[in-house]
C-alpha cells in the first residue's frame, strides 16, 4: 500500500497524459472537416458546377458516417450541425435525416412532456423508439442537444428495456447524462446476480465521473482479476476526494488485505452485494417493505428460506412468503400449499365469509382459500372470488395482486362462460386470461377482400405488379357479387395499395366512397416534412390502446397519416395486426 501511494503522482501524471492523447484524437474529426472545407473553398474559385458536386459529395460522406457516434458536421454543410444520438439509420424506418429539421423545438418539448406523462401501449412505445432513437439532425431552434437527449434518456428509463438501453449506451458512449442509464443497467444485472453482464458496460466507457459507478468499476476490476488496475483507480479516487467508508472497508477485504468483515448496508444494490460477498455466513431476511432490488437479489442468489420451513406461528414469516410470491419469487402453488396448513374448525369454514374479517388478513386469506376448495356451488365460488369482496379483494388491498393471478385464472377457466351469472360476467372476463394472446399465422379468406391473399403484399411476399393484378381480379369478382358489402377495412387496404402505387381500374371506383380526414395541422406538418412531429402526433392518437383495440375511425386516421408519410414498414405492421382479425 505504501509503495503504491508513493507512486500515485507518477500514475496520475501517466493518466493525465493518456487523457490528453484521447482529447487530441477527439479533435481529428474537426481537422478532417476543416480540410474538406479548404478544398471546397478552392473549388468555389474555379467552377460553380464543381462546387455543387463537391458539396453533394461532402453531404454523402456525412450521411455515410452517420452511424458513428458524435460526428461533427461542418456548419457550412448544414445549419443544424449537431447529430442526435441514436440507434437506427433513418432508412430502416422509411425516414429522413432531416425528420426534425423543420420543426420548432419549443413545440417538440411541449409534445414530448405531454407524452412522457402518459401511459403508452406497446405500439406507441415502438413509435417512440423510432422517433427518439433514429439518427437525425437536431431541430434548428428552441431546443438544445442536451434537452433532446434528456427526453430520449427519460423514455429509455421509463421503458426499462435493458437490452435496448445497453445497445444505446454502447453506440453512444459520449452522450451527456449517460450515468443514469448506465446505473440502471448495472444495477439491473446485479440484482439478477449477473455481475459479468453488469461489468461489460464499462468496457465501452472511457471516462466515469459518477461516484457510485466509479466504485462499481473498481469492484468489476477486482472480479476480473485486474487488481492492479483496481488499486490504481482506488488510489486515484482517494487522492481526489474522501472515499465512502463502507466501500473502503469492503475494498480491503476484496483485495485480500483483510480476511473479512461483517458490516452490512442495503443503501444500494452494490453495497448489499458487497455485504453478501465479504461475509461467508451472510444471512438476510427481507421485510415486507424492503426495496424491490433486495427481493430480487435474495431470490436470484438463493438466499431465501424454503417455504416448507415456514413457522405458521410466526406472522412475519407468512407475510414474507406472500410478499415473495407477489414479487414472483415463489410459485403461487407454494403459497397456496402454505394456506392449506392452517387449522380451522368446521364453524369457521362454514361461516368463512363472515369469520375471515375477524382474523388477521393473512389468516383470513388462508380461510377463504380453504373454503373455496370446498365450495361446490358455482355461485358460492364466484362470490368467494369476486373482486368486490372476499379473496381477490383481500390480496389487492395489501398490494399482493400478483400472488393470486395464475390460480384465479386457472379456477375461472374451468367454469363454462354460459353458466356465469350476469352480475359476475365482468369479473369473469377481466380475470380469466393472464397470459398474452399468442400470435397465430394469417389465414387467408379470398371471399373477403381485406383477408385475401392480397395481404401477402404487406408481408413483402409479392411484387407490386402481381399485387396489382390480384387486386383488380378480386375487385372484379366483388363487383359482380351483389351481396358483397365493401367494408371500412376493405377501403383501408385499397387506399394503402393506391398510396404505394398500385393502379386500381377506374371502373371499381364506384365500389366505395373515400374522403381524406387529415386535420389541417397535421397536413401542414406533412407538407413541411416535419416527420418527427407527425409521428409524435400518432403516439398521442394511439395512446395507451393497442392497435387491435383502436376504433375504426382512429384506425383509418392513423393509416391515412402513415400513407401520406410513406412510413411503409410501420404501416404494414399495423395493417397486418388489424386486417386479418375476425370480428
Amino acid at each position: 500500500m505504501k509503495i503504491l501511494k508513493q507512486l500515485n503522482r507518477f500514475f496520475i501524471f501517466l493518466i493525465t497524459c493518456c487523457l490528453l492523447i484521447q482529447i487530441s484524437n477527439a479533435e481529428e474529426p474537426k481537422e478532417f472537416w476543416s480540410e474538406i472545407e479548404k478544398k471546397k473553398n478552392v473549388s468555389n474559385k474555379t467552377n460553380i458546377k464543381k462546387t455543387e458536386t463537391s458539396k453533394t459529395e461532402i453531404n454523402q460522406v456525412s450521411k455515410i458516417e452517420l452511424l458513428d457516434e458524435n460526428i461533427i458536421v461542418n456548419q457550412e454543410l448544414d445549419k443544424s450541425n449537431k447529430l442526435l444520438a441514436g440507434l437506427y439509420d433513418p432508412a430502416e424506418n422509411d425516414l429522413d435525416i432531416d425528420m426534425w429539421s423543420n420543426s420548432n423545438g419549443k413545440e417538440i418539448k411541449i409534445l414530448l412532456k405531454k407524452i412522457n406523462s402518459e401511459e403508452l401501449s406497446n405500439f406507441s412505445e415502438k413509435i417512440m423508439d423510432i422517433v427518439l432513437l433514429t439518427n437525425s439532425y437536431l431541430p434548428k431552434n428552441e431546443i438544445s442537444l442536451e434537452e433532446f437527449q434528456n427526453f430520449t434518456i427519460e423514455h429509455l428509463i421509463k421503458k426499462r428495456d435493458f437490452n435496448l438501453i445497453k445497445k444505446f449506451i454502447i453506440k453512444n458512449p459520449n452522450i451527456t447524462n449517460k450515468e443514469k442509464l448506465v446505473r440502471l443497467v448495472v444495477d439491473y444485472y446485479l440484482y439478477n446476480s449477473e455481475i459479468e453482464k453488469s461489468c461489460e458496460i464499462f468496457d465501452y466507457m472511457n471516462l466515469i465521473t459518477d461516484e457510485y459507478l466509479t466504485y462499481f468499476k473498481i469492484y468489476c476490476l477486482v472480479t476480473q482479476n485486474k487488481k492492479e488496475e483496481a488499486q490504481l483507480l482506488f488510489d486515484l479516487k482517494s487522492e481526489m476526494e474522501v472515499l465512502d467508508d463502507f466501500f473502503a472497508k469492503k475494498f480491503e477485504v476484496l483485495m485480500g488485505y483483510e480476511d473479512s468483515n461483517y458490516i452490512l448496508s442495503d443503501k444500494n444494490i452494490l453495497y448489499f452485494h458487497l455485504s453478501h460477498k465479504t461475509d461467508e455466513n451472510f444471512i438476510y431476511v427481507p421485510l415486507v417493505n424492503s426495496p424491490e432490488f433486495i427481493w430480487k437479489y435474495v431470490a436470484t442468489s438463493n438466499l431465501l428460506k424454503n417455504v416448507e420451513t415456514v413457522d405458521l406461528e410466526d406472522i412475519e414469516q407468512t407475510k414474507f412468503v406472500e410478499k415473495a410470491t407477489s414479487e414472483e419469487i415463489f410459485d403461487e402453488k407454494e403459497l397456496l400449499n402454505l394456506y392449506k396448513k392452517f387449522q380451522f374448525d368446521i364453524n369457521q369454514l362454514l361461516n368463512a365469509k363472515v369469520t375471515y374479517e375477524l382474523l388477521p388478513d393473512y389468516e383470513g386469506r388462508a380461510l377463504l382459500y380453504q373454503r373455496l376448495l370446498l365450495a361446490e356451488n358455482l355461485e358460492n365460488k364466484l362470490d368467494l372470488l369476486n373482486v368486490s369482496s372476499k379473496l381477490k379483494k383481500s390480496f389487492d388491498k395489501v398490494n399482493l395482486t400478483k400472488a393470486f393471478n395464475e390460480e384465479l385464472s386457472h379456477i375461472l377457466k374451468k367454469i363454462d362462460e354460459r353458466e356465469v351469472p350476469a352480475r359476475y360476467t365482468s369479473f369473469y372476463w377481466e380475470n380469466k386470461e393472464t397470459e398474452k394472446v399468442k400470435k397465430s399465422k394469417i389465414k387467408f379468406n379470398n371471399k373477403i377482400l381485406h383477408q385475401s391473399k392480397i395481404l401477402n403484399y404487406f408481408l413483402n411476399k409479392t411484387s407490386l405488379p402481381k399485387t396489382e393484378k390480384v387486386t383488380n381480379d378480386l375487385l372484379k369478382k366483388i363487383e359482380k357479387n351483389e351481396k358483397y358489402s365493401f367494408s371500412s377495412k376493405d377501403i383501408l387496404m385499397v387506399e394503402s395499395l393506391k398510396s404505394d402505387g398500385v393502379k386500381i381500374l377506374e371502373e371499381y371506383d364506384k365500389l366505395y366512397e373515400y374522403k381524406s380526414n387529415i386535420s389541417p395541422e397535421i397536413n401542414s406538418m406533412i407538407v413541411n416534412r416535419e416527420t418527427g412531429m407527425v409521428l409524435l402526433k400518432l403516439v398521442q392518437i394511439i395512446g395507451k390502446k393497442e392497435i387491435e383495440n383502436l376504433d375504426m375511425d382512429s384506425l383509418n386516421y392513423v393509416i391515412e397519416i402513415m400513407n401520406e408519410l410513406k412510413v411503409i414498414n410501420l404501416r404494414n405492421e399495423v395493417l397486418l395486426k388489424v386486417l386479418p382479425l375476425k370480428v
